[in-house]
Formats: structure tokens, C-alpha cells, sequence
């Protein structure tokens, strides 16, 4: 639940003051998105350690020796994947990212009076990654979907190229939808509505007695259900209805939330997967941050009352236990460390739009202190002992960009607010 700050001398609440500095955000995004673009998006990537070619040019394959080499690689206090040879690419989630951060930056840009200064045109980028986004959409399915384009190994299955997801498809139609609302093209916005029948019909969209349930991926195992993939998808299509207004969107978000909202832990946070036995992660930071962030999208576009309960604990745990006061973030309600650079972006993303821009700016003050290695580029964990050395595209700078991209926004919606406000005080004092 958001605390309630005191009155500050100009009569506004602490939590909603201008943040300090501005200026250097604005340039730290420059800066961040410029890394992007010199790179061309491409990069190394969170757990694509089975993109080594030296592991695919074994004659044999071996779930262990996937998930070992897949954990070195992500886990190794130095960044092993030239030892190892490992491919990069353009992560598809990171692409639908770094799109919006563009849009974003467009925006404030434009708000500002300063498009005419950018030394590059983001509608264009932007424009080019939602094409990318079509390009490379996982075809065969009932709807638009898309995925990571390297192996994943999990404990249980494989995840291939081939193999759509929900979570890299909500991003992308969150993208799609924001290139056809900044004048890019309806064509997008279509195309990206058809990601409905692939989540009702490929996710096997089921209703069960507490609401409704969908898988993750085509080949998730049935012994578990993953709560902020199920969460990614309502807010889709929370996101679609918003676009769309169709009433069968809004029905199933809210079956699907229902059942979220239904297996919320007495202390307002979710594990991973239900049961909590089956999950190899606890009521994780950033996992829990995509939840909260699916409720708050339900509650600003749909029903601000249905989950406001849920929504309050789900905060209140989010901010007490998964952050500290500093603005640091904790791994899990149990351990502090690794303190992640997802974890620091999700929570900016929530506090934003919570209004909570004081705690937001604490956090990206965190980050840019102790995950910035120079302007713009950033390193992906930070240990208690060490630091992972490596910049991660879509981890790393792809969550960068985007989440200090919607802060810079925040921040300007609230100067107009409060300007407003002032404009209007001054006519009636004008006027009494």
C-alpha cells in the first residue's frame, strides 16, 4: 500500500515533487538508446547460453550439460560467451522494448519543444523494430506471436525458436498498439488483435473455478501453473481492450486476474509458479513487479474498485519487502542478493505509475550509482562480493531505456498537473 508522505512547502505531496535532475535522465536515455542503435540492437542476452556453437557442435545432446552450460554462462562473475562462442541477436522482447523507449522519447521530446534537436529520428527506429517485430513473428499459430530466437533450456522441456510465448507476445503487442497510437500505421494495431486467438486457443485459455487459467508456452508442463506469464497475458489483453473496446477482452483479463487475485499469498506477493513447491524461485522482485503492473493496468483502463484490495497488499509487500529504503531491490522476500537491473526497472515502471515518483527516482538513483558502468550502458546484477560484468541488450539497456523512458514521461505529466493547478489557483485568486 502507497504511504502517505506529509505536505510539502508548496503544498504538493513529496511523492509527486519534480524530480531533481531531469536534464541528466534525459541524457542518460539519450545515451542509453544510442549504445542500442550503434549496436543495432543486437547483443548478448539473460540465459542465452545455449547459443553456444561450441555446445551445438557436440554429436550428442544432453538436457544437464543445456543447463549447465546455459547457468555458467548466466551466472560466472565474468562474461564467458566469447570463450564460449556464443551467438548474439535481437531478442524479440527487447526489440518491442527499445520500440516504446523510442516512442517514449519522441514524446517527451515533442512535449518539450526539442524534437528538432534529436541527433536521430526515434518514430523511425521505432518504426523499423515494430516492422522487425512482423518480420519475425512465429508463424503456424492461431495469432500474432513471437518469442526468444535462441534455445532455452528448461528443467523440464526445451524452448526453441518455434516455440511462442506469452510474455515476448504481450510485449510486442503493447509495441504494435503504441506504433499505431503514435500515427504509424493501423495495420500494426491489427495485426497485433489477433494475438487474442493465440492466447485463447494455443495458450489453451480454460476457465476454472476461480476464474480463468492460460499456459505460459506451447509445451509448459501441466504439474504448474506460472502466475506473471498468466498476469503478462491479462494485461495484453487489458491493452487490446483500451485499443479495441471489445467485450470479450475485457471478460477474459478479468477471469485470468480473478484467478491471480484469488491465489495471492497472505502476504501480498505471488511465487513464481503454483504450487510454490514447483517454482525454482520464491515471490521473486521482478516477477511479482509484472503482476502488480497487470492489476494496475486493469485498474486505470477497466475498474478501479474490482482489485483494489489485492492491489494495496500487493504494493505494500512489492514495497516493504522488495526494495529497500535506498531504493535498492531485493531479490525475494527472503535474500537481498543478487540485487538485479530487471528488478530496479520493473520497480520504476510500478512507482511511476502508481504516482509514486519519489520512490521511482530513489530507485533509478540506486541504479544509475551502482549498475551504470558510464552514461547509458549498464551491468546486469550486483552481488554481495562482485558485480556481473556484462551488459545484457534486452535485460540491461532494453529495461533501461523503457523504464526510465516512461519515468521522464511520468514526470512530465505531473508538471503539467501541477501546472494546472497553479493556473488555477492564480484565476481564483484573481477572480475572489
Amino acid at each position: 500500500m502507497q504511504s502517505q508522505k506529509s505536505p510539502a512547502s508548496d503544498g504538493y505531496p513529496e511523492t509527486i515533487r519534480r524530480p531533481r535532475d531531469v536534464d541528466t535522465y534525459v541524457s542518460v536515455l539519450d545515451s542509453t538508446l544510442a549504445y542500442a542503435r550503434r549496436r543495432d540492437y543486437i547483443g548478448p542476452d539473460y540465459g542465452d547460453g545455449m547459443s553456444s556453437q561450441l555446445l551445438q557442435a557436440l554429436p550428442f545432446e544432453n538436457r544437464v550439460l543445456n543447463l549447465v552450460v546455459q547457468e555458467v554462462v548466466k551466472r560466472t562473475p565474468v562474461d564467458i560467451r566469447p570463450l564460449l562462442r556464443v551467438e548474439h541477436r535481437r531478442n524479440y522482447k527487447g526489440a518491442a522494448l527499445f520500440a516504446m523507449a523510442n516512442l517514449n522519447y519522441h514524446e517527451f521530446a515533442s512535449r518539450r519543444g526539442e524534437v528538432d534537436d534529436l541527433a536521430f529520428d526515434p518514430v523511425a527506429e521505432a518504426d523499423r523494430l515494430a516492422e522487425w517485430l512482423l518480420e519475425e513473428q512465429i508463424t503456424g499459430y492461431s495469432g500474432f506471436c513471437g518469442g526468444h530466437r535462441h534455445e532455452i533450456q528448461h528443467f523440464h522441456t526445451k524452448g526453441v525458436p518455434s516455440d511462442p510465448d506469452i510474455v515476448s507476445t504481450a510485449y510486442a503487442v503493447k509495441a504494435l498498439l503504441r506504433a499505431t497510437e503514435h500515427g504509424l500505421g493501423d495495420e500494426y494495431a491489427d495485426i497485433a488483435r489477433t494475438a487474442t486467438a493465440f492466447l485463447v486457443e494455443d495458450l489453451n485459455y480454460r476457465e476454472v473455478e476461480e476464474g480463468a487459467k492460460i499456459d505460459y508456452h506451447m509445451n509448459h508442463p501441466e504439474d504448474s501453473y506460472t502466475v506473471n506469464a498468466a498476469a503478462l497475458g491479462a494485461g495484453m489483453l487489458v491493452d487490446l481492450y483500451e485499443h479495441f473496446g471489445d467485450e470479450d477482452l475485457r471478460e477474459r483479463a478479468t477471469k485470468i486476474l480473478d484467478h491471480i487475485a484469488a491465489n495471492q499469498t497472505d502476504v501480498g506477493g505471488w511465487p513464481y509458479r503454483l504450487p510454490a513447491s514447483a517454482s525454482h524461485l520464491s515471490m521473486d522482485n521482478h516477477h511479482n513487479g509484472f503482476v502488480i503492473e497487470a492489476f494496475q493496468r486493469y485498474r486505470d483502463v477497466i475498474d478501479a474498485d474490482r482489485y483494489a484490495e489485492t492491489l494495496a497488499d500487493a504494493l505494500e509487500f512489492y514495497r516493504t519487502e522488495l526494495f529497500e529504503l535506498d531504493g535498492a531491490p531485493n531479490f525475494d522476500e527472503s535474500n537481498a542478493y543478487p540485487r538485479d537491473i530487471h528488478a530496479s526497472t520493473q520497480g520504476i515502471l510500478v512507482f511511476a505509475r502508481e504516482g509514486d515518483l519519489e520512490f521511482a527516482e530513489r530507485i533509478l538513483r540506486w541504479v544509475l550509482a551502482n549498475l551504470q558502468v558510464e552514461e547509458g550502458q549498464f551491468y546486469y546484477r550486483k552481488y554481495r562480493h562482485h558485480t556481473k560484468r556484462v551488459t545484457l541488450m534486452r535485460w540491461c539497456q532494453g529495461w533501461m531505456s523503457y523504464a526510465l523512458s516512461e519515468f521522464l514521461l511520468a514526470t512530465h505529466n505531473r508538471a503539467d498537473e501541477q501546472s494546472s493547478v497553479e493556473t488555477e489557483r492564480e484565476r481564483v485568486s484573481l477572480h475572489s
